[in-house]
């Protein structure tokens, strides 16, 4: 009988526990097929952007890179969003582009130095 009134207890109070939170890039997901502000996917874009930075998937000056251009493409599944990031301060030279893809809600698909 004290196992069940603790289970119960236990479960009571699980409920009403914080509710655990997405990290801070958590905040660009999107549901539904309503397309994203360019204020919207810019930030979201910057948010990615310092994201890989702190993965260490990029060096430590892309921190300061600031986004050039954004504009809407056709992709593979239709509208996305195309963020360009530039840093003259890259090591790899060839690598100074840095480009941030976005569905046109503004769900992040990929990031590469290619733009394709």
């Amino acid at each position: 009988m004290k196992a069940i009134l603790l289970t119960a207890a236990l479960a009571a109070l699980q409920s009403f526990s914080p509710v655990a939170l997405a990290d801070k890039g958590g905040s660009c997901h999107f549901h539904g097929k309503t397309p994203a502000t360019q204020a919207v996917v810019t930030d979201c874009a910057t948010q990615r952007r310092d994201a890989l930075v702190k993965a260490g998937k990029l060096e430590s000056s892309w921190q300061s890179a600031t986004l050039g251009t954004l504009e809407l493409v056709d992709g593979k599944k239709g509208k996305e969003w195309k963020a360009t990031f530039t840093n003259p301060a890259a090591a790899d030279k060839t690598k100074q582009t840095l480009y941030v893809f976005f569905s046109h809600p503004g769900n992040f698909i990929a990031a590469n130095f290619t733009g394709q």
